[in-house]
């Protein structure tokens, strides 16, 4: 299924023939230094692939979704949409063979304003690694608001649209972190 189409891409369903490209992406040190607890393995990528191929987009479940190049159809990244207790949290990998061609920011707009329409009451979240300076650069360019260090996932904080009690959860906890670490010697 064919969740959006933009400019260059689309966003659909993960398909059996993705799996050798996600397979590459996620056992090359340039993609996978940043991820956390993603499948390395072949046969672990062949079961994701088919467990999530026919996921849709709902505040019920997560979704995996392949980003396809529209001419081609060649994956060149995945994105999940994590829905969780009012908020709607997303985590994107982009094949290390398409960076700096704006297929993330493509991709990703597009995305968050289609899930901002049909889910406008969600707050969306990001974590990303704290040295993953691209990522961060790219959530702020999509509109997300830095909010810091989130210590217990060793991540930072980005929000958009964002309920103000939210908003307060979030910053609170970067805070307490960063009065801990001040008063360490």
């Amino acid at each position: 299924m064919i969740f959006l189409e933009t400019r260059r891409l689309i966003l659909r369903n993960v398909a059996p023939r993705d799996a050798a490209a996600i397979y590459d992406y996620h056992n090359s040190e340039v993609c996978a230094r940043y991820q956390r607890g993603q499948t390395r393995t072949r046969s672990g990528i062949d079961a994701l692939v088919q467990r999530r191929r026919n996921d849709l987009l709902s505040l019920d479940a997560p979704a995996l979704l392949a980003i396809a190049l529209k001419e081609t159809d060649e994956l060149v990244g995945e994105v999940v949409v994590m829905p969780q207790d009012g908020t709607v949290s997303l985590g994107y990998t982009i094949s290390y063979l398409h960076h700096r061609k704006g297929y993330a920011f493509e991709a990703l707009s597009a995305l968050l304003a289609m899930l901002h329409e049909h889910f406008p009451s969600q707050d969306f979240v990001c974590f990303t690694d704290p040295e993953n300076r691209p990522s961060m650069a790219l959530l702020q360019k999509l509109g997300y608001q830095d909010l810091g260090y989130a210590p217990k996932i060793h991540a930072r904080m980005f929000g958009k649209w964002l309920r103000p009690d939210t908003r307060a959860e979030l910053r609170q906890a970067a805070q307490e972190h960063s009065s801990h670490s001040a008063g360490t010697p």
